[in-house]
């Protein structure tokens, strides 16, 4: 996944890539008993996992009849029509797409990922849950965690961290209080009201590997294949799909507070001076996230907290590098 404008083609240096195997069935068997109703859905290209979702959502049901509603097909999976979906659905769906043609990041970015090198898909699935603030780390937090397992009591600095509000880092040896890394991947949530329900749509994207840039790009560029060179698109998304599912009905339950410790291990502002673009909190020393996923501030007057949609946080040269150019929307 890259903020460059072009597509980033695979490194011509590199193998060739081979038919990818999504294990759909399988992986639908592993979650469907903790999403009822779940559907997946395999695509080669779309412009938009996310995009695609939320329009399903918005169909007005009740104008389609149930029966026949039952049978129009948008799309079948790429390995079996078992994982087909209905024009009009609230119902839990995993849709894969092998190249996304047309991602969106935060604040209207655009995302573009090279085919086989990145892993793109979106999660929909019904939640209420107490609080939404801090889905975003929620999902950070259980995809560090696959990618990035760490037994209890390691010493040992994690290689994937999280930036505040929805960004995963790949963190050089060493690196920690020198620099942030590079970026891995990121998270892009929207919601819609279907009927009675909210659906949350979770968008997602990891580098997975080696891609050749044409410019180099203001976050660097990190995959999961410098963590396991065995991990392929349809593997890593094996690795995360458990775990996320199972955080996601976690935080359904107890919103984000149950997610605090768990955040403070891997994130990588706290500590450092950054800027906002808020007007009460211009400068400040990042100082970690309250029980609600709001950004912790220190500044001259005290500590505050900004949230989501208030916020541009970027790195500062005082944290041994140049500023971050493409601030980090929240």
């Amino acid at each position: 996944m890259s903020d460059h404008p072009e597509d980033d083609p695979l490194d011509p240096t590199l193998p060739a890539p081979t038919p990818q195997h999504w294990g759909a069935e399988a992986l639908w068997q592993q979650l469907e008993p903790l999403l009822p109703g779940l559907s997946i859905e395999v695509v080669a290209r779309i412009s938009s996992t996310n995009t695609a979702l939320l329009e399903r959502a918005r169909v007005n049901m009740s104008a389609i009849d149930e029966a026949a509603a039952e049978l129009v097909q948008v799309r079948r999976s790429v390995e079996s029509a078992a994982f087909g979906r209905r024009a009009a659905d609230v119902q839990p769906c995993l849709l894969v797409a092998e190249h996304q043609t047309g991602g969106r990041g935060r604040m209207g970015r655009v995302w573009k990922a090279a085919p086989v090198a990145s892993l793109t898909f979106s999660l929909s699935l019904p939640m209420n849950p107490p609080d939404w603030s801090g889905l975003s780390l929620a999902v950070g937090v259980a995809l560090a965690e696959a990618l990035d397992p760490r037994a209890p009591g390691d010493a040992g600095a994690p290689r994937i961290g999280l930036k505040w509000p929805n960004d995963l880092w790949l963190m050089e040896p060493g690196a920690e209080g020198a620099r942030i890394g590079r970026k891995l991947g990121g998270v892009l949530i929207e919601t819609v009201a279907a009927g009675p329900r909210r659906l949350a749509v979770i968008g997602i994207g990891i580098n997975v590997q080696p891609m050749h840039a044409t410019t180099e790009l203001n976050t660097g560029y990190g995959c999961v294949q410098e963590l396991d060179s065995t991990l392929t698109a349809p593997g890593t998304l094996a690795r995360v799909a458990l775990p996320l599912v199972k955080a996601l009905i976690e935080f359904n339950r107890r919103g984000f507070g149950a997610f605090v410790d768990r955040f403070a291990t891997r994130d990588l502002l706290r500590g450092r001076a950054i800027t906002t673009t808020q007007a009460d909190v211009a400068e400040g020393i990042a100082d970690g996230v309250s029980a609600n996923g709001m950004l912790r501030v220190s500044t001259a007057e005290g500590t505050r907290e900004v949230g989501s949609g208030e916020v541009s946080v970027r790195l500062t040269p005082s944290d041994g590098g140049a500023p971050d150019p493409q601030a980090e929307d929240a």
